[in-house]
């Protein structure tokens, strides 16, 4: 009895303690002295709380870093707007910007937004006129006077002046095909017939028109988790472009295209790498088609710097096409991360900006040097070469 009295005893005991087993919280993956686990903690979901904006990591990667603080031939930077008619940017003590370009190899840069008449005037006798060579300004188009009988001789007239005053190349924002309208209501098309004699006069004249119409691919999606760039849209909603009362990003450039195919003898440069980084092959096929058009990068280094096998490619093929653009403000680091990115054969670094466009990191492209000469400056000069002026113009 007292042998049946202790077995009893134990084999309760055993299942207490099972049971007791079973209630105790589950162990952690890695306690101090404890196991290493391989199954998730059971709290892990809920402790997942940190914030996008928060989330800051820093990588454990150790990969070369080569510093480039000079171009290694000097840069004609086509697509900037320090101390423009627009004020885009905060205005910037000329001398500044000069100490920027000279500290980094940049030998000029083109202010792209210099409206028209007096507030023209200002960036020229500021920028262009008080430092010859180091600036060059262009002009826009009034969308004010879109419903003016004779809007497309106003804007003529318009142009001429303002390459009278020293403008060398017209620009547009992204508002034409997004947000212009006219009185009716109506949105005024990019390939709108009454902006044909605009366009037409800027290949008499010789002065390229830097067009930029649409916005990248993810700006005409839902703004949702799914969103590549959600942060930045969070940040500018006006930049959302998702939604019925917009024309799609396809027929937008579709309608720009037209344009190109329709002034062969006038000089486009397609902004923003086209507006399609994301897609080259459809960037591809544009320089294909129509040789009146040429290119650059700017606000686009996070886009290409991802796919940098595709992009060196591209480059290659296409270099006396490329021009070197930067559209992000006047700053040494800003001209020296993409130095880096053309020159240097780096990986898994950041992109200028990082991370305002997307959460990803970029890949240095190393260009032979003939190709960086050619997307540095010698493109641009044979572009502005082009110049005629209003002489020959009126002569034709």
């Amino acid at each position: 009895m007292a042998i049946n009295a202790i077995a009893t005893s134990s084999l309760l005991l055993c299942m207490l303690a099972w049971s007791a087993a079973q209630d105790a919280p589950p162990k952690q993956d890695q306690s101090p002295g404890g196991e290493i686990g391989y199954k998730p903690a059971a709290d892990a979901e809920q402790k997942k709380t940190l914030l996008l904006k928060d989330f800051q990591p820093v990588t454990m990667l150790h990969a070369p870093v080569h510093n480039v603080d000079r171009a290694k031939y000097y840069v004609i930077d086509v697509h900037n707007h320090v101390n423009d008619a627009n004020r885009i940017e905060n205005h910037m003590p000329p001398e500044r910007v000069l100490e920027i370009m000279n500290n980094t190899n940049v030998k000029t840069v083109v202010i792209l937004t210099g409206m028209w008449g007096d507030k023209l005037q200002t960036v020229i006798d500021e920028m262009v006129k008080a430092y010859p060579g180091r600036f060059m300004v262009f002009a826009q188009i009034d969308w004010s006077k879109i419903d003016d009988p004779n809007f497309s001789q106003e804007m003529v007239a318009q142009l001429d002046d303002a390459v009278a005053r020293g403008a060398r190349g017209l620009k547009q924002l992204k508002d034409l095909g997004l947000t212009v309208r006219d009185k009716s209501g109506k949105l005024v098309a990019v390939d709108d017939p009454r902006l044909d004699p605009i366009w037409e006069e800027c290949g008499r004249l010789g002065i390229p028109v830097s067009i930029h119409v649409s916005d990248p691919e993810a700006f005409f999606h839902p703004v949702d988790n799914t969103n590549e760039r959600y942060e930045e849209l969070i940040e500018h909603p006006d930049w959302s472009f998702y939604g019925p009362q917009f024309p799609s990003k396809e027929s937008i450039l579709a309608a720009r295209d037209r344009v190109f195919a329709k002034h062969p003898h006038t000089t486009f440069v397609a902004l923003h790498l086209a507006n399609w980084p994301e897609n080259l092959d459809y960037v591809s096929h544009l320089l294909d088609t129509l040789p009146n058009v040429m290119v650059e990068f700017g606000a686009r280094e996070a886009e290409l710097g991802r796919q940098p096998h595709r992009t060196r490619e591209f480059f290659l093929k296409y270099q006396d096409r490329i021009m070197f653009g930067t559209d992000n403000g006047m700053d040494e680091a800003m001209y020296r991360n993409h130095f880096r990115w053309l020159e240097t054969a780096d990986e898994y670094f950041d992109y200028w900006g990082y991370p305002g466009q997307g959460r990803w990191k970029i890949y240095g492209m190393e260009l032979p040097d003939v190709v960086l000469e050619k997307i540095y400056h010698k493109n641009a000069e044979r572009i502005f070469g082009q110049f005629r002026g209003l002489q020959t113009s009126k002569s034709r």
